[in-house]
């Protein structure tokens, strides 16, 4: 089976296994695990952070990162296709007490204007408006980057509004691989950043949550009342480790087969739209008369596993786990009589 839904679903590598199982562990709710200390200090180097805090998710790393730098009826600026106000389940409201404020950007990606039209005046009657999510890449808008100059401009819109910045980096280095910024940039720009792990870098779990020593320091806590405690988990951030040192560049490569595919779909007849393919995801629209589910269904007996994106919307993405064979096998499937 091809399995093209995420790219959540790949397995460690043998090598990655090695290194699991070779970690020296210790219990880290006792901050004790020396694997654990490690990865954090290696994802924060990385992109020129202070320090790092190993979370379960991604969605703990965001979720802690709002509620740190937040108060109640405070009120989170984001774009509406984030993964943070789509896909975690409320989590802004019930974790943190605070609103958002939707901008329809371009495919996910906001503008300094965007923020400053969205910024409350200092009005009882108005939530205090007082962060700023940004997230890349951006996964409703097709894996869309932003380069490190418009950040960089972002940034200095909220210095001069005393908005603290976030970045949902859970795909941060297919955007990196893409654009060629250096990542230790990115530390000079935004107070807290998330990251995966699990994704593209093919660990079986975890995300680290980067930002100063104080940051983190509080972060600890949070992470602590949520439940995100663990305890030999040095196993896990062995994988981590293994991924940021050999998985990155690699990435290039998923950004090819994803380019492939896109130009398979621009020759289909039954393909309506095909939203710009920068990175590992690919995000296409059905003809009206064909219904999608129907069409998926298609596809898994054929040997193709996709997954509905919303109305005529379909996604594949492209990960460790799928490679050149694949590829091809998929080109005869979707150019064969599959609709």
């Amino acid at each position: 089976m091809i399995d093209l839904r995420s790219d959540t679903l790949t397995k460690p590598t043998r090598e990655m296994l090695e290194a699991m199982f070779s970690a020296d562990v210790g219990d880290d709710v006792f901050m004790e695990d020396p694997t654990v200390g490690r990865l954090e200090d290696k994802a924060a180097d990385i992109l020129g952070m202070e320090a790092g805090l190993f979370c379960p998710s991604g969605t703990m790393c965001n979720q802690i990162a709002i509620r740190i730098l937040t108060q109640p009826q405070d009120e989170v600026i984001c774009d509406e296709k984030s993964h943070i106000y789509n896909y975690e389940g409320g989590g802004i409201a019930y974790n943190s007490f605070v609103t958002t404020q939707l901008v329809r950007g371009d495919r996910g990606r906001i503008s300094p204007t965007d923020i400053i039209s969205h910024i409350k005046p200092d009005d009882i009657h108005y939530p205090h408006t007082a962060l700023v999510s940004l997230e890349n890449t951006v996964n409703k808008g097709g894996g869309s980057v932003y380069r490190l100059s418009d950040i960089e401009s972002i940034n200095n819109v909220c210095r001069d509004n005393n908005l603290a910045l976030h970045l949902d980096g859970a795909r941060l280095f297919n955007a990196l691989v893409q654009t060629g910024d250096a990542s230790r940039d990115y530390g000079k720009y935004f107070d807290t950043i998330s990251i995966c792990l699990s994704k593209g870098l093919g660990a079986p779990v975890g995300s680290v949550l980067l930002g100063s020593t104080d940051h983190i320091r509080r972060a600890r806590r949070v992470r602590k009342v949520m439940g995100g405690g663990m305890r030999q988990v040095g196993y896990l951030a062995a994988a981590g480790i293994y991924a940021l040192d050999f998985h990155i560049d690699r990435l290039k490569k998923d950004h090819g087969r994803a380019r492939h595919i896109a130009g398979i779909l621009e020759r289909l007849p039954w393909v309506n739209a095909i939203l710009p393919v920068e990175t590992n995801i690919v995000i296409f629209a059905l003809a009206d008369d064909i219904n999608p589910q129907e069409f998926l269904k298609k596809l898994a007996d054929a040997g193709v596993k996709g997954i509905s994106f919303g109305g005529q919307n379909i996604r594949f993405v492209t990960h460790l786990d799928f490679d050149d064979n694949q590829l091809e096998k998929l080109e005869k499937v979707l150019m064969g009589s599959i609709k």
